[in-house]
Order: C-alpha cells, then sequence, then structure tokens
C-alpha cells in the first residue's frame, strides 16, 4: 500500500538539537510517518537502535515501511508515551542518548477525513488516536451538559467565545444528535460574532483542539512523561520536544525550567525554535510549532 509522505515538522532543528550520531539509542516517543525517524536512523547507523512509539496502529504501519529500506535497527511500539517507563524496562537497552516527542496530531491524521480530525473534510466525529479505545469526541459532543462543554472549550481550547458555541451546540443536538465534524463545525461557525469569523485560523479550529485533547487525555500524559524523562537519559542525553499549541509549551516549559532549577538539565533553547517562513509555505500546519530542548548534565 502506498501511503502519504509524512512532512515532519522542524526537522532540521530537532536534529540539531538531538544531534544523533553512530552507536547512539534514541526514542522517537511519538513516530508518525516516521519523518524524524527517518533521519534519526541513518545518523545513528552503524550500531545504533532506534525505538519509535505510537498508540495509532496506522502510523506504524506508514513509519516502517518507510524505515525498512533504511537497513538500520529499529522497533516500534505501540503504546502510548505515557508509559515509556515500562517500554524502556522491557527492552532492556539502559540509558537513552536522546527522547523527541512531536506532540499533537500528524499531517497522515489531519488528512484522513475517516479519523475526524479535520474541519475541513467532512467525517465521523471520532478524534482518537488510539483507535481501540472506546471514548469518541461524538459521545462528548452528545452527552456533556452546557457547563461541561463550556469548560472544555475555555480550558483546552482557551476559546473566546465558549459560553455560546456551548449553548449553540446543546440547542442544535436537541433537533438530531450530531454525527460529523462538517455539522459540528457549521454550528460552530453560526456562534461566533461574523466580524471574528475570517481569522487566521478557521473558527471551530480551539474547539475541535479541546475535544482532541480531552478524547486522548493529551495534556496529563506529556505532564506524566516529562517527569520521568531524567531517568530515561544517560550524561550528555537530549531532549527536544516539539508543541503546536500554548497549553502544550506552557508544561514543556515548565517541567525544562524546573530541570534546570535542580541542576540536572542545561536547557538549549532560551527561547522556543519556531519554524521559518519557508517551512511555513511548504507546511501550513507547521506554523504553530513550538521546538524547547535539554540536555543531561
Amino acid at each position: 500500500m502506498a501511503w502519504p509522505l509524512h512532512k515532519p515538522v522542524l526537522l532540521e532543528e530537532a536534529i540539531h538539537f538531538l544531534n544523533p550520531a553512530p552507536g547512539q539509542k534514541i526514542v522517537d516517543a511519538t513516530i508518525g510517518g516516521g519523518g524524524h525517524a527517518e533521519q534519526m536512523l541513518q545518523r545513528i547507523s552503524p550500531g545504533g537502535t532506534l525505538i519509535g512509539i505510537d498508540r495509532d496502529s496506522e502510523s506504524l504501519k506508514m513509519a516502517h515501511e518507510r524505515l525498512k529500506p533504511l537497513g538500520g535497527s529499529f522497533k516500534l511500539i505501540n503504546k502510548n508515551f505515557r508509559f515509556l517507563r515500562e517500554i524502556i524496562s522491557d527492552l532492556k537497552i539502559g540509558g537513552l542518548d536522546g527522547i523527541l516527542f512531536d506532540l499533537g496530531i500528524s499531517s497522515i491524521q489531519m488528512e484522513t477525513p475517516q479519523r475526524g480530525f479535520s474541519i475541513r473534510s467532512p467525517g465521523p466525529l471520532d478524534m482518537r488516536m488510539d483507535r481501540n479505545q472506546t471514548l469518541t469526541a461524538k459521545e462528548l459532543i452528545n452527552s456533556l451538559t452546557e457547563s461541561e462543554i463550556a469548560s472544555l472549550i475555555k480550558d483546552l481550547g482557551e476559546e473566546r467565545f465558549y459560553r455560546r458555541i456551548a449553548r449553540a451546540i446543546v440547542s442544535a443536538r436537541k433537533r438530531k444528535e450530531f454525527e460529523n465534524t462538517a455539522e459540528l463545525a457549521r454550528i460552530i461557525c453560526s456562534s461566533i460574532p461574523y466580524s471574528r469569523r475570517r481569522w487566521r485560523i478557521h473558527p471551530a479550529t480551539r474547539t475541535f483542539q479541546a475535544l482532541r485533547i480531552r478524547v486522548n487525555d493529551e495534556l496529563f500524559a506529556i505532564e506524566e512523561v516529562l517527569k520521568e524523562v531524567p531517568g530515561f537519559l544517560k550524561k550528555g542525553g537530549r531532549l527536544c520536544v516539539i508543541s503546536f499549541h500554548s497549553l502544550e509549551d506552557r508544561i514543556v516549559k515548565n517541567a525544562l525550567r524546573e530541570l534546570k532549577a535542580k541542576g540536572s538539565f542545561s536547557v538549549l533553547t532560551k527561547k522556543p525554535v519556531r519554524p521559518g517562513p519557508e517551512e511555513i509555505l511548504r507546511n501550513p500546519r507547521s506554523r504553530s510549532a513550538r521546538l524547547r530542548a535539554a540536555v543531561k548534565l
């Protein structure tokens, strides 16, 4: 099967900060379609090992097809990265030289309408990264109370019009249960003042973000695993995290600040590294990306 090509965000920058070299052991904790992993595997060969983790089994299949021709040593694990301690323990690989987290959803997931992540392409209200889990966006949007929906959109979407959107959603579902992304996006757009609809991003973006984060319990998983990272890296080992919105970036920033305060890490990025104009032109989805990195002392 021919898979669509994954577009890795901040690729050169991630490779620069991770500085992979032959013989190293590196974890790509969110391997997606394998764009970052491809470059890392080439640089740690010969003698190195790449461990690729993803909760999405379809992404792992794409990554395998991309990495197989390179001939290097790699292992792919179908789990949530929050279980990184368990994964490292089971593999018995010892200290790591680098860990990369590329948070959020991949371009592959976004461009596959039936996954339900896209605002612009009609699809079922799914939004599950792991399709084996039961909770979906459809269940949330059709069962939560108006106040619960409002809180969700406010806290996880940082949406200014959270009350108006929640009220419109509850009113609409009294007539008909929400089934797909197009229905939801249309109701969200209609609830926002007309003068505010011509924003740089689609008016439903923040609400969709909130639902996706809640469905996949993303923020707690990031917070949880970053506390454990020091125990996985050897001295000189590097941590690189790419986030896509302020909620993720705030968690990463605070985690690195705590590691620095303890004297166990040196932060390599005084400010988050952002994509340049050329990358944004090639891949518009990269515009919100922010990279932070640190090295273990």
